[in-house]
């Protein structure tokens, strides 16, 4: 097979070219430019375009598919010349599609913990030798690339609400067809494709009403919005809560007994690595996933007991007796809030510092920042950054910091617009070592080198 990327060094697409690249397929690709890690990744197997830009001689009639990703615009040449052509053109979802058809299909989708939680069922498969493949939207320890294509019956897939490719605006979730699906809440974002909450509920709506017959969703049962679109799905309905848990010296437990039995003796349980409510919730989903799946709760217990959480996700980038410092994904309102109060119930004896950078379309929106009221009220202190230029290069109306205060309306907050200033501010936060100090972005702070400022 003879397949050319368009986009190539997108975080999916690179993934796809590579895990095709693996199966023996001759892969091509072109992007205009490419960052690292795809950078370092495509270069490492031999997949680095040989110089950044758009070629129409990159598409020859002998190639038997393009694939085109979000980077790409509808009037891009290779794309318009594929179209001239007549070539079989996918978006990166159609094809993960094309290439599971024959398989059982695991869907995670929700507006957040998808990649958590897809991450946890992937692990508690592995941890048992069980043959699967994947698409995930982060790179997970003990997992090469994010995507693996192979003859494995099973197919775990992290189906996210965004539009598929420029030519192709469905959802990516529709287009997979899940035997099994969760959805683990629905909390508006992507204000720039669905300005409405009400065409973003609509989107999950469609997609309980793609899992085949005879399938099964699972679904957080306290989201109110997710009890009514579960009304709508043509397959057995299974709800779950968070899990009976205990906190002891900053350890979360599982209030099971080591015969996996409900317990409430004091001491007893199974201890987790992860933390915080969101994440048992998440937990519980890829429990009820693997439990569909055909393994015990013996064996899901023992698993998740050596999961550390996905990359970016409540990780820890430093622990020191009076201070711990995470970094985290979370930009949109109930990611922001769920984060915080994590950390803040693990720590209930320490202070909060919670830093968060406004960088996504929707948060730079001065029409959505209302939507992050109270949430970041639980943290004892709360920086919040933005970067003027980026909201110029998005071509967003500006925001002055006084409407970021009054749209946050926290009684200890500070609002940054120069990086440099938050730099000295973190600085001084982390050596003084009076608090832990929490990091949410999708983003990379204006260049600040965090671990850097750790280490000195």
């Amino acid at each position: 097979m003879k397949i050319h990327f368009i986009a190539i060094g997108g975080a999916l697409m690179h993934n796809l070219a590579l895990a095709l690249n693996q199966k023996g397929y001759q892969i091509t690709g072109s992007d205009d430019e490419i960052y690292n890690p795809s950078r370092a990744r495509l270069e490492n197997g031999g997949l680095l375009p040989s110089k950044m830009g758009w070629d129409i001689q990159n598409i020859r009639p002998d190639l038997d598919a393009v694939i085109v990703g979000m980077h790409a615009r509808p009037n891009n040449p290779e794309l318009l010349k594929a179209q001239e052509l007549g070539l079989t053109i996918y978006s990166y979802p159609e094809y993960i599609y094309l290439q599971s058809q024959q398989k059982k299909r695991v869907v995670v989708g929700g507006s957040h913990g998808k990649t958590t939680t897809t991450s946890m069922i992937m692990h508690i498969l592995k941890y048992h030798q069980i043959d699967f493949d994947y698409a995930v939207g982060a790179q997970l320890d003990g997992f090469e690339l994010m995507v693996r294509l192979s003859d494995a019956p099973l197919i775990v897939i992290e189906g996210d609400e965004y539009l598929s490719s420029p030519i192709d605006v469905l959802p990516k979730f529709l287009h997979y067809h899940p035997h099994i699906a969760v959805l683990t809440g629905v909390a508006w974002d992507h204000i720039n494709v669905f300005p409405t909450y009400a065409k973003y509920k609509k989107q999950f709506k469609k997609f309980v009403k793609t899992i085949l017959q005879n399938g099964t969703l699972i679904y957080y049962k306290k989201d109110k919005e997710l009890q009514k679109i579960a009304r709508h799905a043509p397959a057995e309905v299974i709800a779950y809560d968070t899990p009976a848990h205990h906190i002891d010296n900053h350890q979360t437990y599982l209030d099971v007994d080591y015969n996996y039995q409900l317990t409430d003796k004091e001491g007893v349980g199974v201890p987790l690595q992860i933390f915080g409510k969101h994440n048992l919730q998440n937990f519980q989903a890829a429990r009820m996933v693997c439990r569909e799946l055909g393994l015990s709760d013996g064996q899901i217990f023992k698993a998740i007991q050596a999961f550390s959480g996905a990359a970016k996700r409540l990780e820890t980038l430093s622990k020191k007796n009076k201070q711990v410092i995470f970094k985290d994904f979370a930009h949109a309102p109930s990611k922001v809030k769920a984060t915080i109060n994590a950390v803040k119930q693990q720590y209930r004896d320490r202070k909060l510092i919670a830093a968060l950078e406004l960088h996504t379309f929707s948060s730079l929106n001065i029409n959505f920042l209302d939507e992050y009221l109270g949430s970041m009220g639980a943290a004892d202190m709360a920086y919040v950054y933005y970067n003027p230029h980026t909201i110029r290069m998005k071509k967003l109306e500006a925001i002055e910091p006084t409407k970021v205060e009054d749209a946050f309306f926290h009684p200890n907050l500070v609002v940054f617009t120069d990086e440099k200033v938050l730099e000295a501010q973190l600085q001084k936060d982390i050596a003084a070592q009076k608090a832990n100090l929490l990091l949410m972005s999708s983003g990379n702070w204006g260049g600040i080198d965090i671990l850097k400022l750790i280490s000195e």
